[in-house]
């Protein structure tokens, strides 16, 4: 099952990547980016690797991928739940990395190793961000293009026109069911194999292990431990970004909401119900 989701040239791309560089070990160097693809139909995406490993440390779905506040709190909760900071962080030159990069510098202001304080941030172009640029090819193969083809169907049938009603709709009927396949895709990511390539020096195993035993794969750990205290500090920015709306319109949630609840429709638990349920409340909304 997992050859079949993984086939064989993604080793090729994982264990060779020009320009790249060799990483030491495990959270040596994070590589985040944003994904647009889906972006037609209102939603965003946003993802990063461990450059040892290419383990997946998130992989976050939402109305934008562009609201600094909302990439810092992905980054915050990530460093939050492993308990560690990359050495160095990369990243595009776009502004919504600006805070996710800020703090992540304030965090490694006090250490120091070569990379600490404003040198534990890279910016670059997101083709030169190799190591998630290539992940993101493999995802949209094995993963978005089912979900781009599916929105594209509602589209041609006339059931979805790109504008800002039909995107709130959309992701307010689909997003939990595709963020569970994101999360999916993830876990099984983390737990394949990427298989020796000949003359590549990259590490080979399974991403998960990888990350958690870098020594059994010739790295060694490159993170760094942050306390509880020091994340309290940026406390007022998960605060904030946790009163963000998913279907990016406070006023047509409610509308949303109050409308399923007197439909009596229930929650989506596949795609199929979730497009019954878009075509059913976007008849009865008048969107």
């Amino acid at each position: 099952m997992l050859d079949r989701r993984f086939p064989d040239w993604i080793h090729l791309v994982f264990n060779f990547v020009p320009g790249e560089g060799l990483s030491e070990g495990a959270n040596q160097v994070w590589h985040a980016d944003g994904y647009d693809k889906l972006k037609p139909f209102g939603i965003a995406i946003s993802g990063c690797i461990d450059g040892f490993s290419r383990k997946c440390m998130w992989l976050r779905s939402g109305s934008t991928n562009n609201d600094p506040g909302i990439i810092a709190q992905y980054y915050l909760q990530c460093v939050s739940a492993f308990g560690l900071l990359p050495a160095c962080l990369r990243t595009d030159c776009g502004t919504e990395n600006g805070t996710m990069a800020a703090i992540n510098c304030t965090l490694r202001s006090q250490h120091t190793d070569d990379f600490a304080g404003a040198l534990s941030h890279m910016y670059g172009t997101s083709t030169a961000n190799q190591r998630i640029e290539s992940w993101w090819s493999f995802f949209r193969k094995q993963r978005t293009q089912f979900w781009i083809e599916l929105f594209s169907d509602l589209r041609e049938r006339h059931l979805f026109n790109g504008s800002h009603e039909h995107k709130c709709l959309l992701r307010y009927v689909f997003l939990g069911i595709l963020q569970k396949d994101l999360d999916e895709y993830r876990q099984l990511w983390n737990n394949h194999t990427i298989r020796p390539v000949r003359l590549s020096q990259c590490p080979s195993g399974k991403p998960d292990a990888m990350y958690h035993l870098p020594h059994r794969f010739g790295g060694r750990e490159c993170g760094f431990p942050v306390s509880w205290e020091a994340l309290h500090h940026f406390d007022g920015i998960m605060q904030a970004s946790s009163q963000y709306n998913l279907c990016g319109d406070e006023n047509l949630e409610m509308h949303f909401v109050d409308l399923q609840r007197r439909s009596g429709l229930a929650p989506p638990v596949n795609w199929t119900a979730a497009v019954q349920n878009y075509i059913s409340m976007k008849n009865m909304s008048g969107v």
